[in-house]
């Protein structure tokens, strides 16, 4: 039989450390600890070692965490050697990847990677799970100057990870539980910031102009209906019903990746203004002339000049950009063109929940985000918005134009603006736009644009 120990598994070694004595799986380990070796200090040590030896039984003792400068801790292995953050923040990348399949947005799997990884990983990274204090993710936070948005984004990454790390350890205090977000009130958003109906003509012309028909097609098409971006991309023919002019919204597309659900989840009709009918007219006698000439093999209703399907939004927002940034109009993101859509609505004084329903918005938003559009409007607003929805699409005034419909000195738009007048279907009244230098034919013009520069 083996001796007994008469110290309880911990003895003095030397004036300044308390050494411990305990087995796990049959191995024996001898750890210390940097404690003055005194009565109180060993009573203490002996308390510690019985909790040890209950967590060794129970399967849940992590060397790392009583003893973190133990000299063999690398060659422990788990559960006994704690994992870093590093270690948690990959398996909790690589769990949201797998969800991505089922019900997380690809953006968001992204903006946490790009998150843990700039931010997070270079300040703790290398620390053990255990060892991470509140106070050090309140300093690594405060070092940085970012807007309410950004800490909020930055402490939601950090706080779901953790909150990954510790489910396999209920007995552990999280320290992102007490990071608290950022109050965004409404002084913190953004104003939206419409375009006046002359100037979504005039852009809606450059780029026509300067891409051809099925990019033309593509921002006209938002402008008159206000579809979020990745809803657009992600339709197909058989969601628009053309004897009653409604589009079925019921999926999205976000980084390339299909998504059977919209941003909000909720499906809806979108009934669709003359102009927009006519739009999608076009585009669908677009496609079907270049699926005859065997370049559209998809089901999708928007597409590039070649025929391939809009995957991302990378390279049309790219187009928007040059064009946008070429003419004499304050620049605006892409997602502008829903806000205009919604406030032209407003403005015409149709009904806010009605205009909730149809761009997917709640009436909270339509009142508060929107609520400055809802109060009158100058009376040639209303008139300029009211004839551009009933007006023909672009690509059907520069047909009339170079047929010479209207005299040949150009067509007015529905705002009142020149976008027409060479009898060649060149984009005279464009600011930039060179003419037709690219020929008249329609598919001739979709993959053969010279770009804005």
């Amino acid at each position: 039989m083996g001796r007994k120990s008469i110290n309880g598994g911990v003895r003095p070694l030397g004036q300044h450390r308390i050494q411990f004595d305990f087995r796990i799986a049959g191995v024996r380990y001898r750890p210390t600890l940097p404690w003055i070796p005194h009565e109180a200090n060993l009573r203490r040590a002996r308390q510690l070692l019985l909790r040890i030896q209950a967590r060794i039984r129970a399967g849940t003792f992590i060397f790392t965490e009583d003893f973190p400068q133990f000299r063999l801790r690398k060659t422990l292995r788990l559960p006994f050697n704690a994992r870093t953050c590093n270690d948690v923040f990959d398996a909790f990348l690589h769990h949201e990847a797998a969800r991505v399949k089922r019900d997380l947005a690809p953006v968001t799997l992204e903006a946490h990677h790009q998150i843990l990884d700039s931010v997070w990983r270079p300040e703790i990274g290398t620390m053990s799970l255990w060892a991470v204090r509140y106070s050090k993710l309140v300093a690594v936070a405060d070092a940085h100057r970012w807007t309410k948005k950004t800490y909020n984004n930055a402490i939601s990454a950090l706080r779901r990870a953790f909150d990954f790390g510790f489910r396999d350890h209920p007995e552990h205090h999280n320290p992102t539980c007490g990071l608290k977000s950022m109050r965004i009130g409404k002084t913190d958003r953004p104003a939206i910031d419409p375009f006046s109906i002359q100037d979504a003509e005039t852009l809606i012309a450059a780029i026509h102009c300067d891409w051809g028909e099925a990019q033309g097609n593509y921002d006209e098409f938002r402008f008159f209906t206000g579809l979020r971006p990745s809803e657009q991309i992600a339709l197909v023919v058989t969601d628009y019903d053309a004897t009653n002019g409604v589009l079925s919204i019921t999926k999205a597309r976000v980084a390339g990746v299909d998504r059977d659900r919209t941003k909000i989840a909720e499906d809806r009709r979108v009934a669709l203004c003359p102009r927009a009918i006519a739009v999608l007219e076009r585009q669908l006698q677009l496609r079907e002339r270049l699926e005859r000439a065997g370049r559209i093999k998809h089901p999708h209703l928007f597409f590039y000049g070649n025929g391939e399907a809009i995957r991302d939004l990378r390279t049309v927002y790219a187009r928007w950009r040059r064009t946008l940034r070429r003419l004499a109009i304050r620049y605006r993101k892409p997602y502008a063109a829903r806000h205009s859509s919604v406030s032209w609505d407003l403005m015409l004084g149709r009904n806010p929940l009605y205009v909730a329903q149809q761009h997917g918005h709640s009436v909270l938003t339509m009142l508060s985000v929107y609520a400055a559009w809802t109060r009158g409007s100058p009376e040639a607003d209303v008139v300029s918005i009211q004839r551009a929805l009933q007006a023909p699409p672009y690509a059907a005034r520069q047909e009339a134009a170079a047929r010479g419909i209207g005299g040949g000195g150009g067509d007015r738009d529905a705002a009142g603006s020149a976008v027409g007048g060479r009898p060649d279907g060149g984009g005279a009244g464009v600011p930039g736009c060179e003419g037709d230098s690219r020929g008249s034919g329609l598919v001739n013009r979709l993959g053969n644009c010279r770009p804005a520069r």
